[in-house]
């Protein structure tokens, strides 16, 4: 292909001329042989400031946030207090019936007595397996700084999300594959900037797979060259490694440039791993209907394929094609709760499952939460149909879980007020959920930082504490 070029072409108009396939262009192979750049791949803490009890987060997202009071955290007084109005200061005034009783049966399972609500028999076989977090707390409860808190510690779309710094810090365990990969049917409110590596080196940012379509061809476009060879393209890229050569003689320091490369090098690389790493077809079929046929329940299974595969940080999100934020229940509260919540118990109950009869379990963690809680009080639509009636959004309480990756077994932490309205027992906000989770991965959210504009960065901001009565 080379014979066609009867004019001399610069370096950037080579890299666009050859980048004609997933794969085709990456350098940054062949200058890490040479000594040109460092290795992608490694992490920036040459030691761990902790032993690691987990190498691996499996985030699984509840678009829109859950209602705490109808899921973990079961509220007996609210049917004592039923159509009363709240008291205190609100974030803003109730516009509904006043407390609103969970219509769900709570029990206790286990061999430690976790209680949830009848929503979720599947999990109910996993109870000793979960962390049950019921003192959640965040600091506002509107949906865009919500989620932009919950992925990336601060409630502007300015700072690296925890998939991004946990690659910075750790690196991957497979260099075919990203570190960090965000499983979501469609885009989620806010979007990309929830895994986004803002600030951080590019080879960082979460890679983005479109879960609507499951078939490996449509996940990932462009795997495979439409012309080129494997040799072919070997060819092209030490072409592009010569010139390359060249090029830093004269330029030092296009950081940009350098990521987009790494960037490119891996898609390259994805191509001999990736197909078959991305197809859950090559599951059995009992596999694939343990997990639900949704888009959930099978993002889920490709969230164990990339774990075992040796991806970092997964992010599964629970976006329905007609909605971007499915447990945003501000109507019809109870119905859409029976049916979201059979999507997540099953999907949820058998990635745990999974993931412990392989022995992943033990050092992956798994994350299940929204951005914040829902009322314990309702909120009605114009006509005032009880039956319709929904909660609002709720940030001074809420339930997040954690199962595996050092975290006690059977265990439920934190206490709410007799009615769930705040959290009033061992608090937890998301920078202490954020500083634990770095913990647990052999990480000291005060040492893992970034120096940007001046000032040394962290997810946590200035906040934060590990909470190790959780850790097992």
């Amino acid at each position: 292909m080379f014979d066609s070029f009867t004019q001399p072409v610069s370096r950037r108009e080579m890299l666009k001329k050859s980048a004609t396939g997933f794969g085709s262009v990456g350098l940054i192979g062949a200058l890490q042989q040479s000594g040109s750049l460092g290795t992608a791949s490694a992490g920036t803490v040459s030691q761990l400031d902790v032993l690691p009890k987990a190498k691996r987060v499996i985030f699984l997202f509840m678009n829109g946030a859950p209602s705490h009071v109808d899921t973990f955290d079961p509220k007996p007084a609210l049917e004592k207090h039923a159509g009363q109005q709240p008291s205190g200061k609100l974030y803003k005034p109730s516009k509904g019936s006043g407390f609103m009783p969970s219509p769900f049966k709570f029990a206790a399972h286990g061999k430690n007595g976790v209680v949830m609500s009848e929503l979720f028999p599947h999990m109910a076989q996993c109870a000793d397996d979960l962390c049950v977090i019921r003192s959640m707390h965040t600091d506002v409860p509107n949906h865009e700084p919500g989620l932009l808190m919950m992925h990336c510690g601060n409630l502007q779309p300015i700072r690296p999300c925890l998939g991004s710094w946990m690659s910075y810090g750790l690196g991957s365990e497979n260099q075919n594959l990203p570190s960090f990969v965000a499983l979501c049917p469609g885009r989620p409110v806010v979007g990309p900037q929830l895994w986004s590596s803002s600030f951080l080196p590019g080879e960082h940012q979460g890679v983005a797979v479109d879960t609507n379509n499951l078939d490996v061809e449509k996940l990932i476009a462009n795997i495979q060259h439409p012309s080129l060879t494997r040799k072919e393209q070997r060819t092209q890229l030490d072409l592009l490694l010569e010139l390359n050569r060249r090029h830093a003689q004269q330029r030092q320091n296009e950081a940009v440039l350098n990521e987009h490369i790494q960037a490119m090098e891996l898609a390259y690389q994805m191509q001999s791993e990736a197909s078959q790493a991305f197809d859950i077809s090559l599951e059995s079929e009992e596999t694939r209907r343990m997990y639900g046929e949704t888009p959930f329940g099978q993002s889920c299974l490709l969230a164990r394929r990339l774990c075992e595969r040796g991806v970092r940080f997964t992010q599964v999100y629970y976006v329905t094609k007609n909605g971007k934020q499915p447990w945003d229940t501000h109507t019809r509260n109870n119905q859409k709760h029976r049916e979201l919540c059979a999507d997540s118990d099953k999907a949820t109950a058998a990635l745990l499952a999974d993931l412990k009869v392989r022995g992943l379990l033990e050092d992956t963690l798994v994350v299940w939460t929204g951005e914040f809680g829902r009322t314990p009080y309702s909120q009605m639509d114009k006509k005032e149909d009880l039956e319709k009636a929904g909660r609002d959004h709720h940030h001074t309480a809420f339930t997040t879980l954690l199962a595996g990756g050092g975290v006690k077994g059977g265990f439920t932490y934190g206490k709410t007020d007799e009615v769930g309205m705040d959290a009033v027992e061992n608090r937890v906000h998301v920078h202490d959920l954020h500083a634990t989770i770095l913990h647990l991965l052999g990480l000291d959210h005060e040492k893992l930082t970034y120096r940007y504009s001046g000032r040394d960065f962290r997810l946590t901001d200035v906040h934060g504490s590990v909470v190790n009565d959780i850790i097992a």
